[in-house]
């Protein structure tokens, strides 16, 4: 299955934008974050795990460029391709560069191979414009329920299931002698929470179970390496957000025209502001009582969302 927009000539693919090409960041003793500044859209952080000259990769990325470097930086501090990769949730930002590791045993969620092939390359309709590359889709090979525990060389990684909070499907990897969390979407970091495909409610949940973790550093799924303070962020932006709903509600008026009335509020300073839009309306519904996670129309969220912008939201991947 390929994506539109390919950018191939004699086997290579075209550069990753200047100025925004990940980079790794050891957060402890051969554990690494790799971190695609700004965090925007499709602007996905991963992380590797390497061990007795073994390794395992948590997420890839969007576009087949951003995958190769990804796995150049990869191979740069272990001598072998990761054997294992996990998939944190079903998102292509996170999914789409599992192709470029095919040595790799791919991981995640029960729920995330479904959702995966049921969503297929759609992101990539979204920003026509972006050069996705010749994408192929992977989908994990090994699923799980509830909680699996893989051991890389030495290193423990424990993978627990949460939510629904981002997803119905999010994966977080905690690496308990470490003490380093790696969270997918379920928490970012200096970028707005995104939760219309999971819950307000189940989110807020999660970060609390997170927490109880005493992690010391956490990987998130976007923004910069953090501390466990970028939970408070979180909790504080997902409150706000039902406060908005319960008092929108009342006031008879519906997710957009609430969010116009709000505005970014308090929460201007993080990335992609206009999440607020499908955020208010996954928080509408759990007002009026629906279930955590149920479907809602993304498309039409989506829709919303950019006329609340003004225009497609900024994607650079």
């Amino acid at each position: 299955m390929a994506a539109r927009n390919s950018d191939r000539s004699g086997g290579t693919v075209s550069q990753v934008r200047k100025g925004s090409a990940g980079r790794l960041v050891e957060v402890a003793e051969g554990v690494f974050a790799y971190v695609q500044p700004d965090g925007g859209w499709c602007l996905n952080n991963a992380a590797l795990v390497v061990s007795r000259g073994q390794a395992a990769l948590v997420d890839t990325a969007a576009t087949e460029a951003r995958a190769r470097a990804l796995r150049s930086a990869a191979l740069g501090v272990c001598p072998a391709p990761p054997r294992v990769l996990v998939n944190t949730h079903f998102h292509g930002d996170h999914t789409f560069g599992n192709f470029v590791f095919p040595e790799a045993l791919v991981v995640g969620h029960e729920r995330v191979r479904g959702e995966m092939a049921a969503a297929g390359l759609h992101l990539t309709g979204l920003w026509p414009d972006v050069e996705w590359g010749e994408l192929t889709l992977t989908l994990p090979e090994v699923t799980y329920r509830d909680r699996l525990t893989l051991h890389v060389g030495d290193v423990t990684a424990e993978l627990i299931h949460l939510g629904p909070a981002h997803t119905t499907n999010d994966t977080v990897v905690w690496l308990p002698e470490q003490r380093v969390l790696v969270t997918g979407d379920l928490v970012m970091s200096g970028v707005t929470p995104f939760c219309p495909m999971g819950s307000v409610a189940g989110t807020l949940d999660a970060v609390a179970r997170l927490r109880a973790l005493d992690a010391r550093t956490v990987v998130t799924g976007h923004g910069p390496v953090a501390g466990p303070e970028v939970f408070d962020v979180t909790e504080d932006y997902l409150r706000w957000v039902q406060e908005l709903a319960r008092e929108g509600l009342a006031a008879g008026l519906t997710p957009l025209e609430a969010a116009r009335a709000a505005s970014p509020g308090p929460y201007a300073h993080l990335i992609d502001s206009e999440r607020l839009v499908p955020n208010l309306h996954r928080a509408y519904v759990e007002e009026r009582g629906a279930t955590p996670g149920a479907p809602l129309d993304i498309g039409e969220l989506f829709r919303e969302m950019v006329e609340f912008h003004g225009g497609l939201p900024t994607c650079r991947a």
